[in-house]
């Protein structure tokens, strides 16, 4: 069975080009069905519907959400076909296997005042770093990049001059996203300045943009890191993560009449749907909005 998993986790990285990120989650996932599997005395092939159900009955009395128990089950349905096609196995007990609906979770996204609150008082750091961490802001709030898409970017594929970046995102697809004015000034002062002391440090050529205390290549845990000591150093506390300048990005493009189609292309959904979700989240900003400015909305929901 080890062996089986090892071969799918090659596939993957190697044939399907996932990113590392996916690779790592799919084992994790697939490690705990086997797990299961091996406990209960159960077999690949054999495993029945009801036996099915209990695992994910289990995970759900285990505290997991039913957002993760259906990524569990997306992985282990994935696995199964990988098995299927090289025929190791001959059906899929997965196939048309229903799962709880997940609750719908809309992403948290700053206003625009709370953006330029944010960068401002950053820009006021005095510490050694500061240049840096004001580049990462500047950048992910401007290209809506993920996370692992900014550790991974190297200086080569930025061309400043026209100011886009020929990002390599989920499955190595390549696209190409703008960035501003503001972005690209940080930028270029980072590059010139503190980025040279940082490769100094480590006495190596290295092509990545964002480098560590060390001079090394900036890793996403790194980035995360930063997020959440960030308010310490500026002062301004708002609960940060890498992935909320991406919804707020998305959202602020929507809710100045990007085209959604737009926002699908430059964030590198493949899918409109993963899109749609920024839709309900101005909704919510909208509704949030009406309630606390319009006096008759507080009236009849004090009154309700």
């Amino acid at each position: 069975m080890k062996n089986l998993l090892s071969e799918f986790i090659i596939y993957l990285k190697y044939l399907k080009n996932y990113s590392d990120c996916t690779v790592k989650s799919y084992k994790k996932d697939i490690e705990q069905y086997n797990q299961y599997l091996d406990e209960n005395n159960l077999m690949l092939d054999t495993i029945s519907r009801d036996q099915i159900r209990f695992f994910l009955k289990k995970l759900l009395d285990e505290g997991i959400s039913k957002k993760s128990i259906k990524r569990k089950v997306a992985a282990i349905r994935h696995y199964y076909n990988f098995l299927n096609e090289e025929k190791y196995l001959n059906k899929n007990p997965f196939i048309n296997l229903k799962t709880a609906k997940a609750e719908i979770t809309y992403p948290k996204v700053l206003f625009l005042e709370e953006i330029n609150a944010l960068f401002e008082a950053n820009k006021k750091r005095t510490d050694k770093l500061a240049l840096r961490d004001q580049a990462i802001l500047e950048l992910l709030y401007s290209s809506g990049m993920r996370v692992s898409e900014l550790c991974n970017l190297d200086v080569q594929q930025i061309d400043f001059k026209n100011r886009f970046i020929r990002v390599f995102g989920k499955g190595k697809k390549e696209r190409v996203v703008p960035f501003s004015n503001a972005s690209k000034e940080v930028m270029i002062n980072y590059i010139n300045t503190l980025r040279r002391d940082l490769l100094s440090i480590s006495g190596e050529k290295i092509n990545a943009l964002f480098l560590n205390a060390k001079g090394k290549r900036i890793t996403t845990r790194g980035v995360e890191y930063i997020f959440e000591k960030i308010g310490e150093k500026n002062g301004v506390y708002i609960s940060l993560h890498p992935h909320t300048l991406r919804h707020t990005f998305a959202t602020h493009l929507l809710e100045n009449g990007a085209d959604l189609r737009l926002i699908q292309e430059l964030l590198g959904h493949e899918s409109i749907n993963t899109t749609q979700i920024y839709t309900h989240t101005t909704t919510q900003a909208m509704i949030k909005q009406f309630e606390s400015f319009f006096p008759r909305a507080k009236k009849n929901k004090d009154n309700n």
